[in-house]
């Protein structure tokens, strides 16, 4: 693996690394988990946008919110990664490095995580702590979490 670590505000983004993450998010978040919902929800431009790239292929992407935009903290949210890199470690390698972007933007500032409630337990191991009850969004169950 040729793994190469990207972030991107909106007004860097080329057309193929938007398209990229677009394309990821919309086979893993609606073909995959079968669910239909408008995963382009008019916060991209506002947000920044981590990518693993792999020889030239996006397997893994994360957005980071800016404090105020969904919550009050800065968020890390629509998290995926390709079925092929699955279980190698992509999901803590994003999420880590979107808390220490976080760390470095909003210092010592809360971070907020509104995550599948079947992966409580692998945010919980990254110091993030339950902050409500178990939800039904978009047909999924999810639970909101802060570090």
């Amino acid at each position: 693996m040729n793994i190469q670590w990207q972030w991107h505000t909106w007004r860097d983004l080329t057309p193929g690394v938007l398209h990229a993450f677009l394309k990821l998010r919309s086979d893993i978040f609606v073909v995959e988990q079968n669910c239909v919902y408008a995963d382009m929800d008019g916060l991209d431009d506002r947000c920044e946008h981590l990518c693993a790239f792999d020889s030239g292929e996006l397997v893994t992407y994360l957005r980071l919110l800016p404090p105020g935009l969904k919550s009050k903290e800065a968020a890390l949210g629509r998290l995926v990664v390709k079925h092929s890199h699955r279980r190698k470690g992509f999901s803590r390698d994003a999420i880590e490095r979107g808390l220490a972007r976080c760390a470095e933007l909003y210092p010592q500032q809360p971070v907020f995580a509104q995550a599948q409630a079947h992966l409580a337990a692998f945010y919980q191991t990254l110091g993030f702590s339950k902050i409500s009850e178990e939800y039904m969004e978009d047909g999924i169950a999810h639970i909101d979490m802060r570090r």
